[in-house]
């Protein structure tokens, strides 16, 4: 794996009117099957790159924040364009700002992050065919038990901040 700064990637929204890039490789790739998920994309997962907000840069436009319901009652501040309000990254309440959720869809080439994992596999749809070697839990997992050493420490640090 890429250490932090050897990695970037740029994306957008729909319209062009926000573009961004990432200036490092993201922590962890999650493909969330939960019924949120579902629901908030209009598919069958979100696949979001977890990665520390200060590794993303806004190079056009202001992306508006929406703050929406979450599975967890918390809430999570989705990023989107105000223009075509395609949502680019999100924020959830526990590392409130500190780590961006980039959805890797929004990504130009979205096939550089590919999952790391699928969670809250109880609720795919069936029709979903999950690859061999990509650890998959029922719900949640233990961050402690799939992330890499570097990228429990840059977690860890950007927590702290």
């Amino acid at each position: 794996m890429s250490t932090q700064g050897e990695f970037t990637a740029e994306g957008g929204c729909a319209c062009g009117g926000v573009r961004y890039r990432i200036t490092s490789r993201p922590m962890f790739v999650h493909c969330c099957h939960c019924r949120g998920c579902q629901r908030e994309t209009g598919a069958a997962f979100a696949l979001n790159a977890l990665i520390e907000t200060e590794c993303v840069e806004i190079i056009k436009g202001a992306p508006g924040a929406v703050m929406t319901p979450s599975e967890s009652g918390n809430g999570q501040t989705i990023i989107r364009c105000p223009v075509c309000h395609v949502a680019v990254w999100s924020h959830y309440s526990g590392a409130k700002d500190k780590i961006a959720f980039i959805r890797v869809g929004t990504l130009d080439e979205p096939d550089l992050l590919p999952p790391d994992i699928h969670i809250y596999t109880v609720s795919k749809q069936p029709w979903i065919m999950l690859p061999d070697g990509v650890p998959a839990y029922a719900e949640f997992y233990r961050w402690s038990q799939e992330w890499s050493a570097e990228a429990l420490a840059r977690r860890a640090a950007v927590l702290k901040r």
